[in-house]
């Protein structure tokens, strides 16, 4: 049992104002592992001043001394590696060694990569009779989900250190142990007091509070569209920056000319990845409508590889879900996809057979998709796929386009400069070519309902930057 009772907040741990816990289950036990604070709006304002008061000094220190702290913390994170993925592996259910690689690898490689950056980052450039600067933007409220939990943190707080922001971190309360992982290396790298606090909470309650906090200059949120809305609608309020990564339905586009058994078996992987809950993940794949039973036999032959089981096991390839109310809500999807009339090619709401506990879904596949369909148009974050038929090109990427998301996708084609021709027209943050693999320097976001804002790279840490032009 991993129980944490207090909250960080101005360099010093200390208990919540107020007097309720959160239980965080383990996804394969269905088990009590631990529980955090359940913190209130005054444990916001107490850390959003603290934040503010921290602010002027750090957004001031040099460089070097703001690097040297972020290998600091990456140096942290390493140390605790092995409880790092054995924690995220069991809030979240990702296979371990998985786990490893991704969910904290990952995180710890882009603190690296901001440190250096930072080096070499011009926050001065001439334009003509003015001198442009790039100052931090202030104090930085950091919302993260729990699907990728440490990953998310880190893509946040680290290029706000960076850029000489202080920051208060409200994590998912289905995954937060990972964020009391790295606020204790926080606090022991040394940073000033004030600059990094965690407040543990539910969203109506700490994550309102902080949108809407007057101290707050900036909220950086990733989660739900619905979410999203109710942050940037009370972040109005004060018109506050606001960076949204939400919610996806990305089109995986296998044009007639591309090898079909390659792309159909590298987008099932895509689609399973974490046993479906990420957000770019392809979800909807688009063939021609002559190869469409093909795509479903061979889609078939590779969903049916994907074991289910303990994520410590060393064997399984998809691990449960999140959350009993996660898995509920893919099996109602898959009923609701029967019910609509799409056609079941393997798996289906039935608990996978051997397994009496743990949140457990069997991977899915849909055949003779419609792209009206809710299962087409509906993010269900759990490894169910979808197979839609088109006539051509232009029919493959009008259907594509037809959503309220734009997060990932992706085109397979044997002619690359035909690949990203279609690729351009995909009205998307991201775009696969024949298979390409993620690149976590490039920009994450999204158009339409998948966001607003960038992550990663030199525009993720960009985003915590004001502008200001000095005439001379």
């Amino acid at each position: 049992m991993n129980h944490h009772d207090q909250i960080y907040i101005d360099g010093t741990w200390r208990g919540s104002s107020a007097d309720k816990t959160i239980d965080v289950i383990h996804s394969t036990t269905e088990e009590v592992m631990a529980s955090v604070p359940s913190g209130s709006a005054q444990d916001v304002n107490d850390a959003a001043t603290a934040a503010r008061r921290a602010f002027d000094g750090f957004a001031a220190s040099a460089r070097e001394t703001r690097c040297s702290q972020l290998h600091a913390i990456a140096d942290g994170l390493e140390a605790r590696a092995d409880e790092l993925s054995m924690l995220i592996a069991s809030e979240v259910g990702m296979p371990l060694p998985m786990t490893r690689a991704i969910q904290v690898a990952g995180p710890i490689a882009a603190v690296r990569y901001y440190a250096e950056l930072l080096e070499r980052y011009p926050f001065e450039e001439e334009v003509g009779s003015s001198l442009v600067v790039k100052e931090p933007v202030g104090v930085v409220a950091c919302i993260t989900p729990w699907n990728f939990p440490l990953n998310q943190i880190i893509n946040k707080v680290a290029p706000a250190l960076a850029a000489g922001c202080s920051v208060v971190l409200k994590p998912s309360e289905v995954a937060p142990l990972n964020a009391y992982v790295l606020a204790e290396v926080i606090d022991a790298a040394g940073l000033p007091p004030g600059v990094f606090n965690l407040v543990s909470g539910i969203g109506p309650v700490v994550g309102e509070a902080l949108a809407r906090h007057p101290e707050i200059d900036m909220v950086s949120f990733t989660g739900s569209t619905g979410a999203g809305k109710r942050v940037a609608t009370l972040a109005a309020e004060t018109i506050k920056r606001v960076s949204l990564e939400l919610g996806g339905k990305s089109a995986n586009i296998i044009l007639d000319d591309a090898d079909l058994g390659l792309a159909v078996k590298r987008g099932v992987s895509n689609c399973y990845l974490n046993s479906g809950q990420t957000c770019s993940a392809l979800t909807r794949m688009f063939v021609p409508k002559d190869r469409h039973d093909e795509a479903a036999r061979l889609a078939k032959k590779a969903a049916e590889k994907f074991s289910v089981g303990d994520p410590f096991g060393g064997e399984a390839r998809l691990g449960p879900l999140v959350s009993a109310v996660q898995r509920d809500r893919v099996r109602r999807y898959i009923e609701r996809g029967v019910e609509e009339g799409a056609t079941l090619v393997t798996g289906g709401a039935d608990p996978p057979e051997g397994i009496d506990r743990g949140f457990f879904v069997r991977p899915t596949v849909f055949a003779d998709v419609r792209n009206d369909m809710a299962i087409a148009q509906e993010e269900i974050f759990g490894p169910v796929l979808c197979i839609l038929a088109y006539e051509d090109e232009q029919d493959a990427v009008r259907m594509a386009n037809d959503s309220p998301y734009g997060l990932g996708g992706a085109v397979w084609s044997a002619d690359a400069a035909r690949a990203e021709r279609v690729a351009r027209l995909m009205r998307t943050g991201q775009v696969d070519i024949n298979g390409a693999p993620f690149n976590s320097r490039a920009p994450f976001g999204g158009y339409k309902q998948s966001g607003y804002g960038r992550e990663s790279g030199i525009l993720g840490f960009e985003e915590y930057l004001e502008i200001k032009a000095m005439q001379r």
